[in-house]
């Protein structure tokens, strides 16, 4: 398993860690000074899912009028991490 940590931009997290399997999965995501519930529930349903899909599912959610959201800073993460 390996470990990638991701600083945000605009959003309120100030740090995302994700743990990513060998097999290119999802191990678990950490979401630090986010919406404790929503980043719990989007670990939760991420777990175990490869990460293109869960860049396809979240990739450009918008938060109010923010140009971006936590679910999709994680799907720029993944992004980043599946380059």
């Amino acid at each position: 398993m390996k470990k990638h940590t991701y600083i945000p931009t605009g959003i309120c997290a100030t740090r995302i860690v994700i743990y990513i399997n060998e097999d290119n999965t999802i191990n678990r995501i950490e979401v630090e000074n986010g919406c404790p519930g929503n980043s719990l529930g989007i670990s939760a349903l991420c777990q175990g899912k490869n990460i293109n899909y869960v860049i396809e599912k979240l990739e450009g959610i918008k938060c109010d009028n923010k140009m971006t959201s936590c679910p999709d800073q994680i799907a720029k993460a993944l992004k980043k991490i599946n380059q």
